[in-house]
């Protein structure tokens, strides 16, 4: 389990914002700043356009339970199989088997959705 210094909050990553730099430092021609602004990415986002496209896998964990094979090949249709977290925990939210993130469970119309509440960071570079 992660510590709560390992973990950031989504208002917290929002309230985060680049100092802007005084000018005559960051170096780099004007003209090329114009250009990323306006493309309408973040500076710095354009470099990771080759990478928008690379299918990931998201996964978003209720609970889990652990039981004997003998008991998983008695479940039947109806059958209620108890999970490791309570109602109203958050559900951890896995990208490409990696824990990146927490959030809730929402209904979106009528399909089930999550939304982010907290932020995993990684101590991998």
């Amino acid at each position: 389990m992660a510590d709560d210094d390992d973990n950031l909050q989504l208002s917290e990553l929002e309230a985060e914002t680049p100092e802007p730099m005084p000018e005559g430092e960051g170096g780099g021609d004007p003209m090329d700043m114009m250009d990323d602004m306006e493309s309408g990415l973040p500076q710095g986002a354009q470099d990771l356009e080759a990478v928008y496209d690379i299918p990931v896998q998201v996964s978003a964990v209720l609970g889990k339970a652990t039981m004997q094979v003998s008991q998983l090949l008695k479940l039947g249709r109806g059958a209620v199989v108890e999970l490791d977290r309570k109602v109203g925990e958050a559900i951890d939210i896995y990208v490409n088997n990696r824990l990146v993130a927490r959030g809730e469970v929402v209904v979106v119309e009528d399909k089930l959705g999550v939304t982010m509440t907290e932020i995993i960071k990684s101590d991998q570079a």
